[in-house]
């Protein structure tokens, strides 16, 4: 009796780049207060061209982040 073995196959995914979080901001803010997206705007005015707002969900937080290292 013979088996045959299957070998899963990988394909090698693509290197994520590098984010490094430039502040961060609680997400309960006063209404119609935006601070990280004043933050990231200002950051980008100052050179950090690629500077954008995410929210991360655990901390409940908004994060200023970018894809290049500083």
């Amino acid at each position: 009796m013979t088996t045959s073995h299957s070998r899963s196959q990988t394909t090698p995914t693509p290197a994520r780049p590098r984010r490094t979080v430039l502040e961060r901001f609680p997400a309960g803010g006063p209404r119609g207060s935006w601070p990280a997206e004043e933050y990231a705007a200002v950051q980008r005015t100052q050179g950090t061209t690629d500077a954008r707002v995410v929210m991360d969900l655990g901390s409940d937080q908004f994060l200023v982040i970018t894809e290049t290292t500083k």
